[in-house]
C-alpha cells in the first residue's frame, strides 16, 4: 500500500510503535444498538489491518449520524467498536470521549498492533464548525493523540471538517486503501470512460443531482432517470403527476436538460410506466400498488416505483454498456411492492461486461437489502455525496489537503 509506505518513510522508516490516527467512515445505520448494515465497517478493514500488521498503534476516528456537537447516546460508536473487533478478530478498545481523559488513557494503553476507536467526533462542536479557529483547536487535540494520520473515510472527504481536513495539515499523512480505490474508480468514470457509458440516477430530488446531471451531460451516452426525481421531469414534459414528489422550482432546469440532451445526442430515458398508490407506505396500511402509464398518473395517486415495462427498458439500455454509474433507487425499495424497479436495475448491472459502480448511499443499501452478491458489481462506493461531488467536478477538501504535502 503505497500511501502507508510513504507514511512509514515520513515517520522514520517504520510504523511499528507509531500512533496512527485513521479517519474511517463508520456511519452505519442502527436500530437501537443493533447495526443493520455493516458495509462501511467491512470496507474500513483493509487499511486498519494493514496498519496493524505493520505494528502501528491504530486510533480510529469516525462519526455516526448528526448529533448537535454534544454527546448523545443514540449516536455512540460503542456498538461499531464491538463489530469492528469481531471483523478484525481481535479486541478493540473504546474511548468514551474523543479527546478527553478516556481517549488519552485508551491511546496510552495501546500496544503495537492494537486498535482503539474514539467516541463520535461529532460529539465535539469543533468537528463541523465553520469557525476555522474552533475547528483548528479541536484538530490540535486530535493530532496530539497521534504521530501520523491516514485518511480512509471516503464518505466524508467532501467535508472541510476537523478530522478530515485540519488534522491532515498537522500530521504526516497518507491516503488509505479505501479512499485510493474510490478515487481511482471515479477517475475512470470521468477520464476517457469505456463506451457506451450509461448513468442511472434515482432518489427523491432533482436538486440533489443538479451538478452531476449538468456535468455528465457532457460525458455520458445515456442517462436513465427514475426514483422520486423523475416526476419533476415528467411534469416538465407536461404530464400530470398527481401527488408524486415534485420540485416546481426545478421544472425549467429539467426542460433545459432535456433540450441539451437532444441537441448533443445524449439519450435521456424516462419511465413510460410507474407503480402508484394513493398514500405513502406506512405501518398501519397495506400497500395498494397499481401500474399506470407515466403520462396518465391519477390526480389522487403518487408514484413510488418505475413500472415493469420501464424496468425492462432500463435493463435493455444497460445490456450493452461498458461503463455504468448508478446513484439512487428507482422507488421505495424498502417496501417489497415498490422494490421491483431498483431490483431490476441492480440485476442488470450484474450482467454488464464492463465497469459498474454503485454510488453509495441508498443504492449500496439497496444492493445489500435486496440480497445481491456485492462481488457481482465492479465497485460499491462508501460515499454517495462524495461520489456525486467528484462527478460534478468539485474539489474534495479531504483529498486536496493530502496533496499539499
Amino acid at each position: 500500500m503505497a500511501g502507508i509506505d510513504s507514511l512509514a518513510s515520513a515517520l522514520g522508516g517504520s510504523l511499528s510503535g507509531k500512533r496512527i490516527l485513521v479517519r474511517s467512515d463508520l456511519n452505519v445505520p442502527l436500530d437501537g444498538t443493533s447495526i443493520t448494515d455493516d458495509g462501511r465497517i467491512r470496507a474500513s478493514i483493509p487499511t486498519i489491518r494493514a496498519l496493524v500488521e505493520a505494528g502501528a498503534r491504530v486510533i480510529v476516528a469516525a462519526h455516526l449520524g448528526r448529533p448537535k456537537g454534544t454527546p448523545d447516546p443514540a449516536y455512540s460508536l460503542a456498538p461499531v467498536a464491538v463489530r469492528l473487533g469481531e471483523l478484525l478478530g481481535a479486541q478493540v478498545a473504546f474511548a468514551t470521549d474523543t479527546v478527553g481523559e478516556s481517549a488519552t488513557e485508551v491511546v496510552a494503553a495501546l500496544e503495537d498492533g492494537q486498535v482503539a476507536v474514539l467516541e463520535n467526533v461529532r460529539f465535539n462542536r469543533g468537528e463541523t464548525s465553520k469557525d476555522e479557529a474552533e475547528r483548528g483547536a479541536f484538530a490540535d487535540e486530535l493530532a496530539a493523540l497521534a504521530d501520523g494520520y491516514v485518511s480512509d473515510g471516503f464518505g466524508v472527504v467532501h467535508r472541510k471538517q476537523a478530522s478530515v481536513y485540519d488534522v491532515a495539515k498537522r500530521l504526516p499523512h497518507a491516503m488509505g486503501t479505501l479512499v485510493a480505490t474510490e478515487i481511482d474508480v471515479l477517475r475512470r468514470l470521468t477520464v476517457d470512460p469505456e463506451r457506451p457509458y450509461a448513468v442511472v440516477l434515482g432518489g427523491s430530488k432533482v436538486s440533489d443531482k443538479l451538478g452531476v446531471i449538468d456535468n455528465l451531460l457532457e460525458k455520458a451516452d445515456r442517462l436513465l432517470i427514475g426514483g422520486g426525481m423523475v416526476f419533476t421531469f415528467l411534469k416538465a414534459q407536461g404530464h400530470e403527476v398527481g401527488k408524486s414528489l415534485l420540485e416546481e422550482d426545478q421544472l425549467d432546469v429539467c426542460r433545459d436538460y432535456l433540450q441539451r440532451a437532444a441537441e448533443s445526442g445524449v439519450q435521456i430515458l424516462l419511465p413510460n410506466d410507474v407503480v402508484v398508490d394513493t398514500a405513502f407506505p406506512s405501518g398501519d396500511r397495506a400497500p395498494q400498488p397499481q401500474v399506470v402509464a407515466a403520462d396518465a398518473i391519477p390526480a389522487d395517486a403518487l408514484g413510488l416505483d418505475i413500472g415493469p415495462a420501464s424496468s425492462a427498458a432500463f435493463a435493455a439500455a444497460l445490456a450493452d454498456a461498458r461503463t455504468v454509474f448508478w446513484n439512487g433507487p428507482m422507488g421505495v425499495f424498502e417496501v417489497d411492492e415498490f422494490a421491483a424497479g431498483t431490483r431490476a436495475v441492480a440485476q442488470a448491472l450484474t450482467q454488464v461486461e464492463g465497469l459498474t459502480v454503485v454510488g453509495g448511499g441508498d443504492s449500496a443499501a439497496a444492493v445489500r437489502q435486496l440480497g445481491f452478491d456485492e462481488a457481482a458489481f465492479g465497485h460499491i462506493s462508501t460515499g454517495g455525496g462524495a461520489s456525486l461531488e467528484y462527478l460534478e467536478g468539485k474539489e474534495l477538501p479531504g483529498i486536496t489537503v493530502l496533496d499539499e504535502g
